[in-house]
């Protein structure tokens, strides 16, 4: 019988241990999401000083044996995690709690991105995620076949397993591969468009299907379907945004991901339709060149550049 990976397992609480086990190692320590954790239950404080606990005896327990060198904390203290943990350590957990138990526990990590950066993200069953800029993704690496989307846009090009389906959670909207290149854009809208095999948008409620050259933009909890050209999908990898009746609002957001500084809207002109494709090396050069192609005016502001109407 499979157990809840938030229940204790063989009296190892294997959540709170691995918080104790990230909060150790600087390059995983993430104190916003720690302090959230702990905030989001009153319990959370007291199963993770059981866990800090834990991995003090077991390091007390393996600096008895002369043959294996482990660095001591002097003295246990409450809510901060040990300074340093090794293999020892990890291969005692492994045999208190179950190699089972110890692989599946919740590994997750986060890659976020700034203003005109790119990141392509290798994942360890042979898929690829590239993360525009200003995004950021949750993964875990327990789980390779999942992912969660909370800012920005990324690209999918996802290694197709029909008994494992790669799932994707971008904001309230859920989506199944279904063996696919696909992009996911969330901000003012959030929009999905594939451009190679299908993916499922909201499985477990419309289950509406998305072939390449298909979108869907979503507008409260309406699915809008659209069509797309496979070839401008993930565009933006390649220095290029094209845009089929988007708002100027959506653009502006678009285009400000890929710059050092944000473009802003008039709310006069916020709504405004725009059709067309959009160089983003030419707008880093110079954003006043999208005066022209959108037929506003450009201005330069303390924060960035603002589109107004033209006078």
């Amino acid at each position: 019988m499979s157990q809840d990976r938030n229940s204790p397992m063989h009296g190892v609480d294997t959540v709170a241990i691995d918080w104790a086990l990230r909060m150790a190692d600087p390059a995983r320590a993430d104190w916003d999401a720690f302090t959230d954790w702990l905030e989001a239950d009153p319990g959370h404080a007291e199963r993770y000083d059981r866990a800090a606990m834990t991995l003090l005896d077991a390091e007390q327990a393996l600096a008895a044996h002369p043959d294996v060198p482990v660095p001591i904390e002097p003295e246990p203290v409450r809510r901060r995690p040990l300074r340093w943990i090794g293999g020892a350590v990890a291969a005692a957990l492994v045999g208190a709690i179950g190699v089972t138990a110890w692989q599946d526990r919740p590994q997750p990590y986060a890659i976020e991105t700034a203003a005109g950066q790119t990141r392509r993200i290798p994942l360890s069953d042979g898929s690829v995620v590239t993360l525009a800029g200003l995004s950021r993704i949750e993964l875990d690496h327990a789980e390779p076949r999942r992912a969660m989307l909370s800012r920005g846009e990324a690209l999918f090009q996802v290694r197709h397993d029909a008994r494992h389906p790669f799932a994707v959670q971008a904001g309230a909207v859920a989506l199944v591969d279904l063996g696919t290149v696909f992009d996911v854009r969330l901000g003012q809208q959030t929009r999905v468009a594939v451009a190679e095999g299908a993916v499922m948008v909201d499985p477990k409620g419309a289950a509406l299907r998305l072939d390449a050259g298909q979108a869907v933009t979503v507008e409260g909890d309406r699915l809008i379907r659209s069509t797309v050209q496979p070839d401008e999908v993930g565009g933006w990898r390649e220095g290029r945004l094209a845009f089929d009746g988007a708002p100027l609002g959506m653009v502006a957001e678009d285009v400000s991901r890929f710059l050092a500084q944000p473009v802003t809207v008039a709310a006069a002109i916020a709504t405004r339709p725009f059709r067309g494709t959009i160089d983003l090396e030419a707008v880093r050069h110079d954003p006043a060149v999208l005066g022209p192609l959108m037929d506003v005016k450009v201005r330069r502001v303390a924060s960035g550049w603002t589109l107004e109407p033209r006078e």
